[in-house]
């Protein structure tokens, strides 16, 4: 059913949350995980126009994704990375769709009722804007 899960991670300890419910699906499907984190600082939103170097935000975000990725690879999973830039529903929706991604998995606060309701939250966003499962799931406090 599912052979490709779209994971968005925040670097974060939310992150884990996402990764230990989603390690168990993935391994009954034989799904392959791609771990994606959005960049989302004044030198990512602007990398690409300005030809900016990368910041150490950018850096950071990389050195995770290897991490993390090298980490479930030890476990036995298929596992590629994407470091993006932008507006993370955006970037998340848009790699959803280029790569036929099977499901969407990732965590959520639920503690910014302000913000979300002023801007709403990433998972709000991206729920609404892609035909395929999103799995959400609150983070662990």
């Amino acid at each position: 059913m599912y052979q490709k899960i779209l994971i968005p991670v925040e670097n974060s300890p939310a992150d884990q949350t996402i990764l230990d419910h989603i390690k168990p699906l993935a391994k009954m499907h034989g799904a392959s995980l791609l771990l994606m984190h959005v960049a989302n600082g004044w030198v990512a939103r602007n990398y690409d126009l300005l030809n900016l170097a990368e910041s150490e935000e950018i850096k950071t975000d990389r050195a995770y994704l290897e991490r993390r990725s090298d980490e479930l690879r030890n476990e036995g999973f298929n596992v590629d990375y994407v470091l993006a830039m932008g507006e993370p529903s955006d970037e998340i929706v848009k790699f959803a769709r280029q790569h036929a991604v099977d499901l969407i998995a990732m965590s959520t606060h639920g503690h910014r009722f302000i913000s979300d309701l002023l801007y709403g939250s990433t998972a709000d966003k991206v729920r609404h804007l892609v035909n395929i499962p999103v799995l959400l799931l609150k983070a662990k406090n």
